[in-house]
């Protein structure tokens, strides 16, 4: 495994979403090499999320994660050491389109795995994004359960999950899975629980703005996933694990407390629908390192200001 530095030459997949976002700018800070692959053109989140000169260190590739050929040319072409799979088509875009749903976060992650195993030379492990997706709304939480996911998304979450297993049991290709909950922070723009982050928007405005989802969950501010996947890549690695990430569990109602705590102007201008996620409203989180997760009111705070000034700079 290549040592922390400028040997590491990390590919992204899905690197223009919300996490792949962070996880480039955490690298630029670092002067790491970042080669993003995908497939999509929206520059938007980097654009919001790093700076013009951290973006000059980011390579991005545009190719179809469902190519193999594709990918593994991107690989080989940049010497890639370690490789964060991010991509997938979110839960509203699966439904919409299941079939290419499967094509993309099934196919295009055994598509990783392969590529990655050809390569142990060079890259060590994988370390992917799963999803509390992969729970449904009567499953307990327990990190080793038998879960019932309630949508297509979930469902090739689970598939990917254990594509991961069986490669580490039939070629013994370490790799480490994440399962968010809510994640939120600048950047998180789409997918069935960005609403919240989509409030802390419209508070940056001065706007009002209802989320249609309540109840209780965990929440992952985007800065902190993304950090905890490059110390993933970064980790020696036996067995294919997957764990829920942890967080804060707080009720819709702290978090309408937290944007108006930051964004006094907007009281009484926030509001919900109390209607609970369908997943556990807890879950037990085992992670195999020590990670670290940013207090909800300092987050909320952090990307309301991040807002505020793209507005401004704007």
């Amino acid at each position: 495994m290549a040592s922390a530095g400028r040997s590491e030459r990390f590919l992204v997949t899905g690197i223009l979403g919300c996490i792949g976002a962070w996880t480039a700018r955490l690298l630029a800070e670092e002067g790491v090499e970042v080669v993003g692959f995908d497939l999509g053109t929206a520059m938007h989140r980097l654009e919001l999320v790093l700076t013009p000169e951290q973006r000059e260190q980011v390579t991005i590739v545009r190719g179809d994660l469902t190519d193999l050929a594709a990918f593994e040319r991107a690989l080989d072409a940049h010497e890639i050491t370690n490789v964060i799979h991010l991509a997938a088509l979110q839960v509203p875009f699966c439904k919409a389109d299941p079939v290419l749903g499967a094509q993309v976060n099934v196919v295009g992650t055994v598509n990783v795995f392969e590529a990655a195993n050809r390569r142990r030379e060079r890259i060590s492990h994988v370390v992917h994004a799963s999803s509390v997706a992969v729970y449904g709304a009567d499953d307990e939480g327990a990190e080793g359960e038998r879960t019932l996911p309630a949508t297509h998304y979930g469902v090739y979450k689970h598939a990917n999950e254990g594509t991961a297993r069986i490669y580490w049991a039939d070629d013994g290709l370490p790799s480490v899975g994440i399962r968010p909950y809510v994640v939120y922070g600048p950047g998180r723009d789409q997918g069935l629980t960005s609403a919240a982050t989509l409030a802390m928007e419209a508070a940056a405005r001065g706007e009002p703005f209802n989320v249609g989802f309540g109840g209780r969950a965990t929440y992952q501010y985007a800065p902190d996933v993304a950090r905890a996947l490059i110390a993933l890549s970064r980790a020696p690695l036996d067995g294919a694990t997957t764990f829920n990430a942890a967080g804060p569990s707080v009720h819709m109602s702290e978090i309408v407390a937290a944007i108006e705590a930051a964004e006094p102007e907007i009281a009484g201008q926030i509001t919900f629908d109390d209607v609970q996620l369908p997943f556990p409203r807890a879950l037990e989180s085992e992670p195999p390192i020590a990670l670290e997760w940013t207090p909800l009111e300092q987050g909320v705070r952090e990307t309301i200001e991040l807002f505020r000034h793209a507005r401004v700079s704007a």
